[in-house]
């Protein structure tokens, strides 16, 4: 009887205490607002669209994610490289961004503030001090008191963002949360994921929007469905209004006619499903920006192995019909210090 008395007070403790965490938890969740402008500013710069504007986005992985990682959510075993590693790789990747500090725009992904897993560095101030020519803006789409995955070494602490630099001063920017999330308790310990715009007047009276985004990932694809939608209509109702629109990020999807079938039943990283943009997604005349020679994301079901790592294009480019697309080239950097690449293009305002 006293054996179990004794079990039965375990397993009473255990219960509260994990009531109270999800109490904890919920009382402590990330609750974005649809919108929220972030920067506004009554002395924006006036771009010229007979200039070419150029740009790079990348999804740094937060600086945690070398070439040394696998990845337990994504098939791997590894949590988080050391501590070491991410200094270097926080060193290394800033110094590729500041290398290529005359483009107009930057537009990175996983760029953490404050997180267990990249030993609480702050790499947006990183970035900032390196990128003196230009405006950086943040917008947070992780913030997580204590993330309890995997039980017996957890992620923890997590608070992370996407980030987007310009050498021009916007009129504003504002973030946008898109719509859907996991259901209750997953979608406590998940992102919230957005999509930052800057706006910028233009020389005829119009708007240029550069927009940096970073979709679901590990959904089952309706997540995506839903942001892809509500993107859909956002983009179409400003270039309605004859803005000019740029659009960059993390999609977790292929470019239209870049299916690759082969992942979505024998992938090793269950969790992630592998979709790309439907054909039809946007009308015709929009422009989907990407470099087909070169892939921009390995999966982390294994260190890298450039023989063996299973590498796909999921960082691209969507532009309006009223931009010209003037050159596009991913930087292959062997996914030495992220397991994403970084991608360059330039374009022009018709």
């Amino acid at each position: 009887m006293k054996a179990l008395k004794i079990i039965l007070k375990g397993i009473a403790f255990l219960v509260i205490f994990l009531i109270a965490f999800l109490v904890f938890a919920t009382i402590t969740d990330f609750k974005p607002v649809a919108s929220e402008v972030i920067y506004e500013s009554e002395s924006p710069d006036l771009i010229d669209v007979n200039t070419n504007l150029s740009l790079m986005i990348w999804n740094i992985g937060y600086c945690g994610l070398s070439d040394d990682m696998d990845f337990f959510y994504d098939g791997g075993k590894q949590i988080r490289t050391s501590g070491e590693n991410v200094k270097n790789n926080i060193s290394q990747n800033v110094k590729f961004i500041s290398k290529n500090d005359s483009l107009s725009f930057v537009l990175l992904q996983e760029v953490d503030l404050y997180s267990r897993r990249s030993y609480f560095t702050n790499q947006f101030d990183t970035l900032n001090n390196r990128l003196s020519k230009h405006k950086g803006f943040f917008a947070k789409n992780y913030d997580v008191k204590f993330v309890p995955t995997p039980p017996l070494n957890p992620l923890g602490r997590v608070k992370s963002g996407i980030a987007g630099y310009s050498v021009y001063n916007p009129s504003t920017v504002t973030r946008y949360s898109f719509p859907g999330n996991f259901s209750w308790p997953t979608n406590l310990f998940m992102l919230d994921r957005c999509f930052l715009v800057m706006r910028f007047p233009t020389t005829n009276n119009k708007e240029l929007l550069v927009i940096n985004t970073h979709n679901s990932a590990y959904d089952d694809g309706s997540l995506k469905i839903q942001q892809m939608e509500y993107l859909k209509k956002f983009l179409t109702d400003e270039y309605n209004k004859g803005n000019y629109i740029i659009v960059g990020g993390d999609w977790n999807q292929n470019p239209p006619q870049m299916a690759r079938e082969d992942l979505k039943e024998n992938s090793p990283a269950k969790r992630f499903i592998l979709n790309s943009v439907p054909d039809n997604y946007i009308p015709e005349r929009w422009s989907w920006v990407y470099d087909p020679g070169t892939p921009t994301n390995r999966y982390l079901n294994m260190p890298y192995n450039e023989k063996e790592s299973i590498k796909i294009t999921i960082d691209f480019f969507l532009i309006s019909p009223n931009i010209e697309s003037i050159y596009v080239k991913a930087a292959d950097l062997n996914f030495k210090h992220s397991d994403h690449q970084p991608v360059f293009c330039v374009v022009k305002l018709k």
